[in-house]
This record gives structure tokens, sequence and C-alpha cells, in this order.
């Protein structure tokens, strides 16, 4: 079992904790880790892009000239693709870019992305994090004393409005619950600050 140090809000050494083998110390996958970030991506896609094709352009009902004996090419609609003003070729229509991947599959993919973490020693652990009021200053000095990077995704195990608050403006810091967290939030972000509290509820939900 990987063992890490916990630290307090002020960056001091308070203890160790055992992360569970089969959660934060498995081998990465990293084709498992594509394929989740890709879907991800692909289910927040709006799918809102349209243009009109030419039976929907508005005129072009008349001939424009006589089939045959004006030397020129013959056409049936000034609204055709290939006019100024005509409809467009495969119209992009609205759709649904969503899809699912077996239940599985994502599962190995948290798990891969938490393990890569722990690997890449870009996970800190808190032994509690809790604020009395929102105080942006107040919380970058904590992530300051925890030598946490630019990018750093916080994760409580439970809401705390005054830590998100606290968060919401600073620059490259996002916060998230142990139910809300996703590998693609896990990997874009340098550094993973999660509370002894948040470890045991993601023990429990992915062992």
């Amino acid at each position: 079992m990987p063992k890490l140090n916990v630290l307090n809000i002020n960056g001091q050494n308070v203890g160790e904790i055992e992360l569970v083998d089969s959660i934060f110390n498995v081998e990465v996958n990293e084709h498992v880790l594509y394929e989740v970030v890709k879907n991800q991506l692909a289910n927040k896609r709006q799918g809102t892009q349209s243009a009109k094709t030419r039976a929907e352009v508005r005129g072009g009902g008349r001939k424009p000239w006589k089939q045959k004996g004006t030397g020129r090419a013959r056409q049936g609609s000034i609204r055709a693709v290939q006019w100024v003003g005509g409809g467009v070729a495969f119209a992009p229509k609205p759709r649904n870019y969503s899809y699912t991947l077996p239940k599985k599959v994502r599962r190995l993919a948290m798990k891969s992305a938490l393990s890569s973490k722990v690997q890449n020693g870009e996970i800190i652990v808190l032994d509690a994090l809790t604020m009395e009021a929102p105080k942006t200053k107040e919380f970058a000095q904590i992530l300051k004393n925890i030598n946490a990077g630019k990018k750093a995704l916080v994760v409580t195990a439970e809401n705390n409005t005054n830590v998100i608050k606290s968060a919401a403006n600073i620059e490259g810091v996002a916060t998230a619950t142990v139910n809300t967290i996703n590998v693609y939030d896990i990997l874009k972000y340098d550094s993973f600050v999660i509370t002894t509290d948040a470890v045991k509820k993601v023990e429990e939900v992915y062992a």
C-alpha cells in the first residue's frame, strides 16, 4: 500500500495515510484514460450547429433559364449549392454527440487517473479543510503552504460552501466533491488536493 504524508493547512506534516492498492496503486491504462476523456468531451458538446440545405433556403422555385440552347450549363435552381446564396451541401444539423461507456471502463479509468497522481507525486492529502467564512486570500495562503501547483483540484468529502466560494476567484483552482470528480479534471490539474475524509469516501465508492 502506498503511504503518503498528511499535512495540515499550515503545510506541517501531521501523520501518514495508507492508500488502498486496488484504487491508488493500479497499473495506469492510458488507452482507457483516453477513451473516457474523449467520452467526457463528446458528452459536453452542445451539437447545436445548423445550416440550411437547398430545400430550406428561400427562393429558387423557377428554373433560371431553359435547359438547352443558351450555351450555358444547365441549372434547375438559383438556390443550388454552387450558387451564391444557395443551400449548403450536407448541411450540419443539431445532433447529440453523447454516448455511454461500460461502467467497468469508467471505474478502471478513475482508478488509473488516481494512481497516476500518486505515482507522479501530484497528490496532496490534508487532515482537514474547514473555513469559518469565504476568504480568498486565506485559501490562497493554504495552497501556498502545502506547495500546491498553479493548477489545483481541491476535493472534499461533502459540499463545503466556504471552500467553494474561497476558491472561486483563484485562477487555475477548482473544487469538487467525491461524487463529482471525474477523470478529465483529475488529469487536467497539476495538483490533486484531497482531505482524509474524502480519501475514505473514495475508497468506499470505488472499492
